[in-house]
């Protein structure tokens, strides 16, 4: 599929000034707790996502070979018109050139009318995957008490200490929740 943005999972951290010690009672607040998954991990291993995948790459190929059978279309027109432009008026000329336009505007308006189709059916396929996805992370942030979960692939991370990776967790649930 194309890349899937899996929304990153942020919850609201305490104020640092509730953070320090309290001056009335000298307690700590506890320490602010992150973690972090890698999305393209959990969705390659989601049960369903793999038929969600190979549907849309299924339903996307069958639109590039419309596309594709439409180009080859105008390029067998352009071709036909290169070879009898010799013989054709400038009128006859003008008309057979606007009519290639109107024939590429045509491919063009399909091409993006195929582009949303694609776009549309990839939400239709990855939206109940995504909310499942998402619906576990939040259990295991709130079951963990994580502040914050960040999605290791988007946000970056050049290094971060392993005991922090919940992906194999997150897939573990998943997976049983099936």
């Amino acid at each position: 599929m194309t890349r899937v943005m899996l929304a990153v999972l942020v919850c609201t951290a305490m104020p640092a000034a509730a953070q320090t010690a309290s001056p009335a009672t000298g307690a700590q607040q506890p320490a602010l707790r992150i973690a972090f998954v890698n999305s393209r991990e959990v969705l390659l291993r989601t049960p369903g996502y793999a038929a969600a995948e190979s549907t849309f790459n299924r339903d996307v190929s069958e639109m590039r070979d419309e596309i594709q059978r439409l180009r080859q279309q105008l390029d067998s027109a352009v071709r036909a018109y290169d070879q009898q432009s010799i013989a054709l008026s400038p009128t006859a000329k003008q008309a057979k050139e606007r009519e290639l336009r109107g024939m590429q505007d045509r491919i063009e308006q399909r091409a993006d009318q195929l582009q949303t189709k694609a776009s549309d059916r990839e939400k239709e396929l990855l939206q109940p995957i995504q909310a499942r996805v998402n619906g576990v992370i939040q259990g295991v942030r709130a079951e963990g008490n994580y502040a914050m979960i960040f999605d290791a692939e988007r946000a970056g991370i050049v290094a971060a200490d392993p005991s922090l990776d919940l992906t194999a967790r997150v897939i573990q649930r998943l997976q049983q929740s099936q």
